[in-house]
């Protein structure tokens, strides 16, 4: 009822005419900006008028926001983002009074009060003036039309490409949101009719086709691109040409890949390499399975030829990509193509242009076996270039972050809602754990073939009275058949009863896509076979080998009727549908079914009801045999029941429905942390496209915005200015990090945040910071947390440069010549007796972690697990800490873990304590006071200078009421007794710029992207030239962050 009446418009033709639907029609809003007056009459709102002229393109593109108020007409524009509504209240009887508001109402109204009483309107409810709850109202309203569609398009600018002022191209612009599912391989089958010769297309059983009755299809606009596989194979261009207009009408587009090429991706490079990886398998038990014939040259040109075919995914989507896009890539095959498709986006367009999904369909492997291949980083950079990247179970999640955090170094955390982060380069890429089951359409479909049924018959006809365990796998020895044969010899031989009461139909599929390993298991299988019907009789296996890569569903689904256990014992094994297909095949009315499944399977942890064994324990998997041939049908429907709702509701429909749930999730954050994600188009072409690229349709994504946007990058040219202007200068500088380059992350280092490189800035910086310490204008410090000996050995070479160590505890005023004076705070800690309580627990830790150690400053204890394991590092680190407390609680001290190091401080220690006394200290010794702050810092230490330089800034005027700077140890008398004068001199302007290092939630008001950035602007700063060696560093900064 409350967005029925929610508002009314007046155009010429029709007057008070209401809004359906309860938002705002992109014609409507059109014609309600185009009133010529600013109001509407009767029970219409206001509405401000709008620039609609089109010569005057910038005014079009306006971003709007939709928390201001576009009624400006109203006197209660204070009001206008009020949440709630108010009603009217008869003050004498209490009820709600309806208000009237035209004369007629009015005359209406009175006629109910005939008693004479008149009531008091103390506030209005769902009147046309109603001004606290109306603006609300039509916020959600619009935010309804912008859920429904994003923006909309002139139908002639779909075609086209237009480029931009500064020669980037602006890409085509989609009405309805378009999603590509992205596979190596199309699931369709195609072939041709022998008596026609015309080329005919369908849908596979792919997890990934089309199915019938899609939500997701009629939602989205959904294309698939993948290559094809035709029989029979394509032999000339008109074939190509027919099977792209075949496939066109279901929406998929082929890629003709070179032969040669795509044999050396898909069974060179996949095949032989990736997928023995990432199933564990290391490339020396590779080499022994295979006889010592594996080639570690042939890498080099299967690794090109993997290069190759992402490349010709990314080309095909690049001409095809529109805003908004989702690509949904599917497998290992395409591991690089995420990271392909940004570098070309950001190439053409200037921007991230799509919306990117991983998801691998097998397990991933250790950290230990993924970095076996050279070509790790590479494909875990790719991965990590989506946005969302998914996994079927938690185990291959977890193994890929732990590479993540091993070989690249990266952090991941928990993040509201279950989802995991990876943070990379300003970036957090969301790793989300979905399962998929069947689709019951398709296997109702086929359970009512005759061809099931007859099969059923013809396995009971052939077997009679014996009870069926059914198998089907690939013929690869990680399908673990041979095991499943010992342990079924095994139960022939200790549970004699059922030599002739139960039989083993096996179905090994040989799909020939890995030879040697197809080759070497038949061999193997056939021996024990042989040897299992020379025991037992030929009537206990009937075992038959099939050539292709699957297995028809309807001799599947006979096999599974027929059967009262179904037994799949695969040693490493992804997401395998067909024990769900089993659970599905024997539900009411049919009698249950019980399923044997491998622990080591991803379909284990889905299936509550079945039985887990581990296929290396012989004698386990028997008894468990034995108690599945045993279970009576009370149990087998308890078990049945545990896992046929999730069987058959959870298709790849919805499926789909949860990935896509997640990816908004990864985007809506992902916006919340980058302010230029929702920047507006501004080229000439896209005048005429109505964009809503501003739009936010919550309350948390509008504060997360504004957030953002209030956390902008440095503007170098700003600093510049402001540097020329003033006359009173302070700079404050971090360290390691902010004027000292951080080494990147290398594959052999195990610790997690790395040193820095050589702990010393680059020449130009050296070069900067001298001459910024030669002006007398200027007051320049260099504060750390490392030690005085570091520090000094890096730049204590430099005329007029103050330094501070240890967090600022430890500090030395600007010194142009003689001996460094230091002088330290006094916290009132007695730092010899927290060493001798702390040391001995820190020896005792540091004894059981190889590579850490303790780091002692002058008033600081350090724990260092930067060398450590990451994984132990941290659990040590977590129990180190609750330790300390426990020793240290009767002194005042505090202790911080942060970036693979415990330090213990003085609690009133920080650096903020430092940067507050240095500031006074220029503003005292200054006449004129101090009109220009740098402060800069790229860690949570650094994050309190922030909050001093603000502290600082707010204090000025009100110096008797600020906390004064504890006492300092090394000062001369007078120098220890000075306080703050009465009235510090306020400069106006002033300027004050705090800077992060690295985009993060951050106390200051700037940020720029790393150290490099750092180096730039001080020898801009200074009037420096950059040299080619540093340009060379900004450039490759500015390709990897972009």
């Amino acid at each position: 009822k409350l967005m029925e009446d929610v508002l009314t418009y007046n155009t010429p033709q029709q007057q008070q005419q209401p809004l359906g639907g309860g938002y705002l029609s992109d014609t409507e809003s059109e014609k309600m900006m185009d009133s010529s007056s600013g109001s509407t009459t009767g029970g219409a709102f206001p509405v401000a008028t709008t620039s609609n002229n089109n010569d005057d393109e910038n005014n079009f593109y306006s971003p709007v926001m939709l928390w201001e108020d576009p009624f400006s007409d109203f006197h209660g524009k204070n009001l206008c983002n009020l949440p709630y509504r108010t009603i009217d209240i008869d003050v004498q009887t209490c009820k709600t009074i309806n208000t009237a508001t035209t004369e007629d109402e009015q005359e209406d109204h009175d006629d109910d009060h005939d008693d004479g009483t008149h009531a008091q309107r103390i506030d209005t409810w769902n009147q046309p003036d109603e001004i606290t709850f109306r603006p609300y109202r039509i916020r959600e309203a619009i935010n309804e039309e912008n859920r429904r569609q994003s923006f909309s398009v002139d139908p002639d600018m779909l075609p086209t490409l237009s480029t931009s002022s500064d020669g980037s191209q602006t890409p085509p612009f989609a009405a309805q949101q378009r999603i590509f599912f992205v596979c190596f391989h199309l699931p369709v089958v195609c072939v041709r009719n022998k008596q026609t010769g015309a080329w005919q297309a369908s849908w596979s059983e792919s997890l990934l086709a089309k199915s019938e009755g899609s939500q997701i299809c009629s939602a989205y606009d959904a294309h698939w691109v993948g290559t094809v596989t035709t029989r029979p194979p394509i032999t000339s261009d008109e074939d190509k040409e027919a099977i792209k207009a075949v496939l066109k009408e279901m929406n998929c587009t082929p890629l003709f890949l070179d032969p040669k090429t795509a044999n050396a991706h898909y069974y060179g490079f996949c095949k032989q390499v990736l997928w023995p990886a990432f199933h564990n398998i290391d490339i020396l038990d590779l080499n022994i399975q295979e006889h010592g014939s594996w080639d570690q040259s042939r890498l080099s040109v299967w690794w090109d030829a993997f290069q190759d075919v992402n490349q010709a995914f990314s080309k095909t989507m690049m001409e095809v990509i529109q805003p908004n896009d989702i690509l949904w890539i599917h497998d290992y095959h395409l591991s690089l193509l995420p990271r392909l498709l940004a570098q070309d986006e950001i190439e053409y367009y200037g921007r991230p242009l799509s919306r990117k999904v991983f998801f691998l369909h097998i397990p991933f492997p250790t950290s230990q076996i993924f970095r076996e291949l050279d070509c790790g980083e590479c494909l875990l950079e790719g991965m990590l270039h989506a946005n969302v990247i998914g996994f079927h179970a938690f185990d291959h999640a977890r193994h890929f972050l732990n590479a993540c955090k091993r070989i690249l170094g990266l952090q991941y955390e928990t993040l509201v809602g279950g989802l995991i982060g990876v943070h990379m380069r300003g970036r957090t890429v969301m790793v989300t754990m979905s399962n998929v089951s069947i689709e019951p359409r398709m296997v109702n479909a086929a359970l009512s073939l005759p061809t099931v049924e007859l099969g059923r018959q013809e396995l009971h006809q052939k077997h009679g009275s014996r009870l069926i365990i059914a198998g089907c796998d690939v013929a690869q020895r990680l399908q673990g058949i041979a095991l499943k044969l010992l342990a079924f010899e095994r139960l022939l031989k200790d549970y004699p009863n059922w030599q002739a009461g139960v039989v083993m139909v096996q179905r090994v599929i040989v799909p020939g896509s890995r030879k040697d390993d197809e080759v070497q298991t038949l061999r193997e299988l056939r021996a024990l076979v042989k040897r299992i019907q020379e025991t037992f009789g030929e009537e206990v296996i009937d075992y038959v080998e099939v050539r292709g890569t699957s297995y028809p569903m309807d001799q599947r689904l006979a096999l599974w009727k027929a059967s009262a256990v179904l037994m799949a014992t695969p040693i490493r094994e992804g997401l395998n549908h067909w024990p769900m297909e089993y659970i599905y095949a024997h539900k009411a009315p049919e009698r249950p079914g019980v399923v044997i499944t491998s622990e080591f399977s991803a379909v284990s942890s889905i299936l509550n009801g079945a039985l887990r064994v581990n296929p290396y324990d012989i004698q386990m998997t028997i008894t468990t045999i034995a108690k599945a041939l045993t279970m009576d049908d009370i149990e087998r429907e308890g078990r049945l029941y545990r896992d046929i709702d999730f069987v058959s509701t959870c298709p790849s429909d919805q499926w789909t429905k949860n990935v896509l749930r997640d990816l908004k999730d990864a985007i809506a954050l992902q916006q919340g942390a980058d302010s230029q994600s929702s920047s507006a188009l501004s080229t000439p072409n896209t005048s005429r496209l109505n964009l809503k690229k501003d739009v936010v349709d919550s309350t948390a994504a509008y504060l997360a915005r504004e957030s953002a946007l209030s956390f902008q990058r440095l503007n170098h040219h700003a600093v510049e200015e402001a540097y020329k202007a003033t006359t009173r200068r302070v700079f404050i500088l971090d360290f390691n990090g902010t004027i000292v380059i951080k080494e990147p992350p290398g594959k052999y280092l195990k610790r997690e945040i790395l040193g820095t490189s050589g702990n010393k800035p680059v020449p130009e910086v050296i070069e900067a910071l001298t001459k910024l310490c030669a002006d007398p204008a200027n007051t320049v410090y260099v504060v750390s947390g490392d030690s005085a000996e570091n520090v000094i050995s890096a730049i204590g070479n430099i005329p007029g440069m103050g330094l501070a160590v240890s967090n600022g505890a430890h500090f030395a005023p600007p010194l142009f010549s003689g001996k460094r004076k230091w002088h330290f705070f006094d916290l009132g800690v007695d730092w010899d007796a927290v060493k001798r309580v702390a040391l001995p627990v820190l020896s005792k830790y540091t004894a059981r972690s190889n590579g850490s150690f303790v780091k002692l400053t002058q008033f600081s204890i350090g724990w260092s697990y930067y060398s450590c394991d990451p994984e132990w590092g941290s659990l040590q680190a977590s129990h180190l800490v609750l330790e300390l407390e426990n020793e240290l609680r009767a002194f005042d001290v505090r202790f911080v873990t942060l970036k693979g190091v415990v330090e213990i401080l003085p609690r009133k220690l920080n650096k903020g304590l430092f940067v507050k006394k240095v500031l006074r200290d220029v503003a005292m010794n200054s006449k004129e006071g101090i009109d220009f702050i740098l402060c800069m810092g790229d860690d949570i230490s650094d994050e309190k200078m922030f909050t001093s330089v603000f502290s600082y800034i707010a204090e000025i005027g009100d110096e008797e009421n600020a906390p004064p700077t504890p006492p300092v140890i090394g000062e001369t008398a007078d120098d220890a007794n000075m306080k703050p004068p009465k009235s510090l001199v306020a400069r106006d302007p002033m300027y004050n710029f705090t800077v992060a290092v690295g985009k993060k939630p951050s106390h200051a008001s700037q940020w720029v992207t790393d150290a490099v950035e750092v180096g730039n602007l001080l020898v801009r700063v200074a009037g420096g030239q950059m040299s080619e060696r540093q340009s060379a560093l900004e450039k490759n900064r500015a390709d990897r962050f972009a």
